[in-house]
């Protein structure tokens, strides 16, 4: 099992833009001192939720005061860029860091990002899939053109620069609903699996994965499923158990699970062609138990029962372990610390990780 660390880029109350920026490129690099094997970062647009709206400036950034983390995004959401764009972005972030760059990417789900950039929520999917076709196209073709749907060169084009690695920079496709799991899983792209979706649908996810993977002729051991998780680790039992429930305390979700992110087409009021499987997910204000939170949601307790849900997800199939530390959590930046030497020192190295 391979561990990175997401940066959801979280402005905070109090905070200036700096601050966030700050914040994070420091505990990026305490990743790599670390040993942990990558870092993903989170798009967002027009609010505190995240405020790192390119992520390829921020790699570029973190390239530069990196050596050998894996640097990727997490997600890219195609839908509300130009695909020759991102083609261009991501191959000049994998030269400039040697060939470090892991591109993850998918179709968006807030209503209020796709309402601010004019495009239609319900067309989501198809432009992600044209999106796709094209990047992959300029990144293995030595001249390309595209006239589609959404998208179109004018004229038969070639990437400058390219990629560095051969054939491209590894693509994860973020999923965790059967149809979406199997439509990749069919072209042999891994995916990248939910957060906010329990143990037993990312488990399910990557079982549906590898089966329809191998039907379609695409070896499994060619894949790295990643998957993301809350990640907390403590002590004891006890302590992890009160520290979740500090933590809920402390944080208002309705400020992030709510219309403004809900995947709702403004129309209907109801959830958008395509999204039908998140209904109601973020108009629920994102109120869960702490029970559910600490048996199905998060990676969470000591360090023992940590490692042995580590383990149930590697067994399940996936090879990457998405670590979101506290992405919502108004934690000093040395504490945060704390918590991530301690998941380094008491957890990676029953993996084969950490230093």
């Amino acid at each position: 099992m391979k561990f990175s660390t997401f940066h959801l880029f979280h402005r905070f109350d109090g905070q200036s833009f700096k601050d966030v920026y700050d914040y994070h490129l420091e505990l990026i690099e305490l990743a790599e001192e670390l040993g942990f094997d990558g870092v993903r970062l989170a798009e967002h647009h027009f609010r505190d939720y995240g405020v790192a709206p390119n992520l390829f400036t921020v790699l570029a950034h973190a390239a530069a005061r990196t050596e050998r983390l894996r640097l990727g995004t997490g997600i890219v959401v195609l839908p509300l860029h130009n695909p020759v764009h991102v083609a261009e972005e991501a191959a000049q972030v994998d030269v400039l860091s040697g060939g470090r760059l892991e591109l993850g990417i998918g179709r968006g789900y807030q209503s209020y990002e796709f309402e601010g950039f004019g495009v239609d929520l319900a067309e989501a999917r198809d432009r992600f899939n044209e999106a796709l076709e094209v990047i992959v196209g300029l990144w293995t073709r030595e001249s390309y053109q595209h006239e589609g749907k959404f998208y179109r060169t004018g004229t038969e084009v070639s990437l400058v620069p390219r990629p560095l690695q051969d054939p491209h920079p590894p693509l994860h496709v973020a999923a965790v609903s059967p149809e979406t799991v199997s439509m990749y899983a069919e072209r042999g792209l891994p995916i990248l699996a939910d957060p906010a979706a329990p143990f037993r649908k990312v488990v399910k996810a990557a079982g549906t994965w590898r089966e329809t993977a191998a039907r379609a002729g695409h070896p499994a051991a060619e894949a790295e499923l990643v998957v993301a998780r809350s990640v907390y680790v403590a002590p004891t039992l006890e302590q992890a158990r009160a520290d979740q429930e500090r933590f809920e305390a402390s944080f208002d979700r309705s400020r992030i699970f709510n219309e403004r992110s809900a995947p709702i087409d403004p129309r209907t009021g109801r959830a958008a062609q395509g999204f039908e499987y998140y209904q109601d997910r973020y108009l629920k204000g994102g109120t869960v138990s702490p029970d559910f939170r600490w048996e199905q949601l998060e990676v969470i307790g000591d360090p023992a029962r940590v490692i042995e849900q580590v383990a149930l997800l590697r067994d399940a199939g996936f090879g990457n372990l998405l670590c979101d530390f506290g992405s919502t959590r108004p934690m000093p930046l040395e504490d945060m610390k704390r918590v991530m030497r301690f998941f380094a020192t008491e957890v990676m190295p029953a993996f084969g990780g950490g230093r």
